[in-house]
């Protein structure tokens, strides 16, 4: 599997094909990052409750359910921003 997922995929009969198959696979299929294990353990003091990914890997943090749709809209159906806090606070 080369991490692009096609039809043909869904098609194979595998203990993995959660498409065919009801239940999860027989083992894990993916690991958290030692950074987010941490993060989770620690995680930042903000009043940010939602987050958009930016598409460049990072995130856009913001405190109302308002600023989370602007952010989204910009982010990620490429329209036109209101001026939000681009990171927790």
């Amino acid at each position: 599997f080369d991490g692009n997922l096609r039809k043909a995929d869904l098609r194979k009969d595998s203990p993995y094909n959660t498409y065919m198959r009801k239940g999860l696979p027989p083992t894990p299929i993916a690991m958290p990052s030692k950074e987010s294990l941490f993060a989770a353990v620690n995680p930042a003091q903000t009043n940010a409750i939602y987050f958009v990914a930016r598409g460049d890997g990072s995130s856009h943090f913001s405190r109302t359910l308002k600023e989370h749709e602007s952010a989204v809209d910009q982010y990620q159906r490429k329209r036109k921003p209101s001026n939000q806090p681009s990171s927790p606070q």
